[in-house]
């Protein structure tokens, strides 16, 4: 009984952290980004990579992942184009990348060691 209870106080944990993250980087698209907000935003995706992502959700993060990041990359450049808001939504997509990177990574690697460990 114990043991489930830990098990919903970590994925608590986890989706606390995702929703964080989010808000801290759309906030940070408002300022230019220091280092403390890039540390938080990085520490966050990694507790997200760990603790919030399971088996079974691994392909479809990674496949969200990877097209927000593709996305974020081209698409901040193009909207940096626009006039007073544009430099603001690429300074969003550049603090999302900075939280979904690294929960990405740990996400990966923990998939490439599943099918390792499967052989």
């Amino acid at each position: 009984m114990a043991k489930s209870k830990g098990v919903n106080v970590v994925q608590k944990i986890g989706s606390w952290a995702f929703i964080v993250g989010v808000i801290i980087a759309i906030i940070a698209g408002f300022w230019p980004i220091g280092t403390v907000a890039t540390s938080v935003l990085i520490i966050l995706g990694l507790i997200v990579g760990f603790l919030n992502v399971t088996g079974t959700e691994t392909n479809s993060f990674l496949f969200s992942s990877l097209v927000l990041v593709v996305l974020a990359s081209m698409g901040g450049q193009l909207l940096e184009a626009i006039q007073f808001v544009g430099p603001m939504l690429k300074s969003i997509f550049s603090a999302m990348m900075l939280f979904i990177i690294p929960a990405a990574v740990i996400v990966s690697l923990k998939a490439i060691y599943a099918l390792a460990e499967e052989e």
